[in-house]
């Protein structure tokens, strides 16, 4: 919801009350609430971990992907993605440290969890605009 509600004070609360009105099961809309500290739902399980370590490092591969020639996560390496990672002037919003603290408590070394995003962003990447 976070282009609907662009603040840290809409987000992500004010999506768990269409996604009741929907049915979605309770612990699906816990683990989006707790990928946002402000709200102070502690993550738990792994769903809420692995979401929390998912969401702001998509954002990043994202970003290397569309500064690259091929404009693809096809190419991508996450030896490409640690390289602008040291560059603190790139993707300036991306918060480094969640990133770090999201693979650690999610149990996955870095490089590791940016390789398996980059993998899992690969099958979604016509519809990211991503396929180069």
């Amino acid at each position: 919801d976070w282009e609907i509600h662009p603040s840290m004070e809409g987000h992500p609360t004010a999506g768990a009350p269409i996604l009741r009105e929907r049915n979605v099961p309770e612990v699906i809309i816990r683990a989006i609430l707790s990928h946002a500290d402000h709200t102070g739902i502690e993550r738990a399980i792994l769903m809420e971990k692995a979401l929390y370590a998912c969401d702001e490092i998509t954002g990043l591969i994202t970003a290397v992907a569309l500064v690259r020639p091929s404009r693809s996560l096809m190419d991508l390496k996450a030896k490409s993605v640690k390289k602008k990672w040291k560059d603190k002037h790139f993707a300036a919003g991306a918060n480094r440290t969640e990133m770090e603290e999201g693979a650690a408590d999610f149990g996955v070394e870095l490089s590791e969890h940016i390789s398996n995003v980059i993998e899992a962003m690969r099958r979604i990447a016509p519809e990211l605009g991503l396929a180069g």
